[in-house]
């Protein structure tokens, strides 16, 4: 998946210190490449009692650095899908607009609590849609208030850098300036990951980045006003 420009995320598809491990090493490449790095690698995580992992897709890999030039500002879709969103995991750069179509026979609430951008986009039906344009950088929780279940990301990045892995877990972000970044892996059940990364031209040696999930333990949200969704008197 290609990170110069920021990827954008179909919506039938898509969207702490170290947690893990991380493995990097930098090294010179084909001379067709001029001076610009390619930087690859695969996402893993580690579960409880050795399960796989089947949402490593979910995981958003971005580098941060002075050479890292600005995102474009872009419109992306997250639907309301069988009381999903669709995709769970959206990437956008800072400017962006978010537009939620609802799929579903029946209503939806979709609102948000985070400080980056608290927003509430009130009851709306089948066909119809709301939209959110997010202008600050961060990680925006994005629930229903009418379906205790549904939760999405929104992931606002400032830098141009930044893609989601495989469903195997492997990626790739190029071309990217030779400098000196902070690489960034996040995954909802995993601690952030964070680690140095020197690129140099042509392509670097393959990443090992490994996020660990075994202490991630589910928490219900509260709805728009702080109620749990199941002591409400009122419903939908």
């Amino acid at each position: 998946m290609l990170g110069l420009m920021h990827t954008k995320i179909p919506a039938a598809r898509r969207f702490g210190l170290l947690a893990g491990l991380v493995t990097a090493t930098a090294g010179a490449g084909p001379a067709a490449l001029g001076a610009q790095g390619v930087i690859t690698g695969r996402v893993t995580m580690l579960e409880r009692e050795g399960r796989a992992t089947e949402d490593l897709a979910q995981a958003v890999v971005w580098l941060e650095g002075a050479a890292a030039p600005p995102g474009q500002p872009d419109t992306v879709e997250m639907a309301t899908e069988q009381k999903q969103f669709v995709p769970r995991v959206a990437v956008i750069p800072v400017g962006s607009t978010v537009v939620f179509p609802n799929h579903d026979p029946f209503n939806h609430n979709v609102f948000s609590l985070s400080p980056e951008k608290p927003f509430d986009l009130g009851l709306f039906g089948r066909g119809e849609s709301r939209a959110v344009t997010f202008d600050r950088p961060g990680i925006v929780r994005v629930y229903c208030n009418v379906h205790a279940l549904m939760r999405a990301f929104v992931l606002v990045r400032e830098s141009a850098f930044f893609t989601q892995p495989g469903s195997d877990g492997s990626f790739r972000l190029a071309p990217v300036p030779p400098g000196r970044y902070v690489l960034h892996v996040w995954h909802e059940r995993a601690r952030e990951l964070t680690q140095p990364l020197a690129v140099t031209a042509g392509p670097s040696a393959p990443l090992t980045l490994t996020l660990d999930a075994r202490g991630y333990k589910y928490v219900q949200h509260r709805d728009k006003e702080g109620k749990s969704y199941y002591e409400r008197t009122s419903r939908y």
